[in-house]
């Protein structure tokens, strides 16, 4: 609208658009207030989906007091499971952390038959139920095995269903990372007399490091929470292959709602523990990358 003289008429400051640099050096609108429309619907959406549930999980475990608390934690069945459930997520992890590297490296670096395929099965376990997992693998590796191995009611068959289940983790992490490695600068590596190991270990891991150190913060805590594919082939033998979320599962049926959210709780710090450790040491790698750069 124009004004009698012929200009515009002046809009009130408050609601005037804010002109900002667009990132192709033009000019884009910027919206009063919409920034802080996207933050508190963010802010509620993680409410309702995690700091709820969380709320719920420590007033649940409060309902009996710190004693009750520390006995649930504490109990001999309790720490069998916590060994068995950390002894092989770390294992898990550890291995999955070089496979999954490997996978990453032939699926970006080589070609093959099939390897579209190869590439899109790599999320099967994401699509795949858990108990259809540990199903497959009961078929596989049980009594009436068709490869001769019986894994059924061990740690290796429990450790076998950990990893199909967070391979991915680690493979999607590290694959968009190693898509964007600079070639040109393994090239001049080569060029300076270095060989294949000099140029993985000095150029190409170091840029990885974050990745890897993010796919394994998900992989473990996927592993410690990991219920339904080891269901079938992990028998859940108390002190051999009885996880900790087998074991809260055991405290619900014995009506121990209490128990079982304390063992839920000192998971849930576990995992959070180390995505925290893992993040920074990944976020000060990134940072000596960015500055040798």
């Amino acid at each position: 609208m124009t004004s009698p003289l012929g200009g515009v008429d002046s809009v009130p400051e408050t609601v005037r658009p804010e002109l900002t640099e667009a990132p192709g050096g033009g000019r884009a609108l910027r919206r009063p207030g919409g920034s802080t429309l996207q933050v508190g619907v963010a802010v509620v959406w993680l409410s309702v989906i995690v700091l709820l549930p969380l709320a719920a999980i420590l007033w649940i475990s409060a309902k009996g007091g710190w004693d009750a608390f520390v006995s649930a934690v504490t109990s001999p069945s309790a720490l069998a499971s916590f060994q068995v459930t950390l002894t092989i997520s770390v294992v898990v992890t550890v291995v999955n952390l070089v496979f999954g590297l490997l996978i990453a490296w032939v699926l970006v670096r080589d070609d093959f038959p099939l390897k579209r395929f190869v590439d899109a099965i790599i999320d099967l376990p994401f699509a795949l139920p858990t108990i259809v997992a540990s199903l497959v693998l009961l078929a596989l590796y049980g009594p009436a095995s068709p490869v001769g191995i019986h894994l059924q009611h061990t740690a290796w068959g429990v450790g076998l269903a950990l990893a199909f289940v967070t391979l991915p983790f680690v493979v999607r992490a590290v694959q968009p990372v190693l898509l964007e490695l600079d070639r040109e600068v393994e090239e001049a590596a080569a060029s300076l007399g270095a060989n294949n190991a000099t140029i993985f270990f000095s150029v190409i891991l170091p840029a990885l490091a974050p990745a890897l150190l993010s796919g394994a913060g998900l992989a473990f805590s996927r592993a410690i929470g990991e219920f339904g594919s080891i269901v079938l082939i992990g028998g859940a033998i108390p002190g051999e292959t009885e996880v900790s979320s087998q074991w809260i599962r055991t405290l619900i049926e014995n009506d121990d709602p209490a128990g079982a959210a304390a063992i839920s709780i000192v998971l849930l710090l576990i995992s959070f523990v180390v995505l925290f450790v893992l993040r920074y040491f990944g976020a000060k790698a990134a940072k000596r990358e960015a500055a040798a750069r």
